[in-house]
């Protein structure tokens, strides 16, 4: 493992407690998860990816992160040895609101199979 991949897990780990229990800003309301953590290879930028769950405006909750990312910063700097803090930048991961929505569109497909079909699968089970 990678020395930038320790640190991605780490800041990870410190980012996602400080977005649960210390930003208290009223536009950060739903369930708020970090799901990745890209740090550049001269540990000068990292890029955080939050997925929102029943965020009612994601672009406040964005706003608030990126007004927020100073304090998240002195927090990882504090937390973390290092010889410099990279500067970080919010990004939003919709791929899980993206999964929701493809299975959606999956379970209202009707789709018919054949009688064969499921007789076949039913003797091979």
């Amino acid at each position: 493992m990678e020395r930038t991949d320790r640190i991605e897990e780490e800041i990870k780990k410190i980012v996602s407690v400080i977005i649960d229990r210390e930003l208290k800003d009223p536009r950060l309301d739903g369930l708020i998860s970090v799901t990745k953590v890209t740090v550049s290879k001269d540990l000068k930028y990292c890029k955080i990816f939050v997925s929102m769950l029943g965020t009612k405006d994601t672009a406040a909750a964005m706003q608030a992160l990126e007004s927020g990312a100073g304090y998240v910063r002195r927090e990882v700097g504090s937390k973390v040895r290092m010889h410099s803090t990279p500067e970080i930048k919010f990004e939003l991961d919709d791929s899980m609101e993206y999964g929701a929505h493809i299975q959606n569109i999956i379970n209202g497909l009707d789709i018919k199979h054949d009688e064969e079909d499921i007789d076949e699968s039913e003797e091979n089970a």
